[in-house]
């Protein structure tokens, strides 16, 4: 699996961070990021959550 985060769609909701804190964060400016080293989700099943959980669908999932 394979987790980025468009970020000229992202608008710093932060429903992606409190979904699933393990592999979401927020930089300096509000907008979501993924955390180093969890750009697999990091066997997270929360990250599946949190894709749907954004309400601009800026965060992509493709299984590997």
């Amino acid at each position: 699996m394979r987790i980025t985060i468009d970020s000229g769609v992202c608008i710093g909701s932060g429903q992606c961070a409190l979904t699933a804190p393990a592999v979401f964060d927020q930089d300096d400016d509000g907008y979501g990021t993924v955390r180093p080293g969890r750009e697999d989700g990091g066997g997270d099943p929360l990250a599946h959550e949190a894709v749907r959980a954004c309400p601009v669908q800026a965060i992509s999932l493709r299984e590997e």
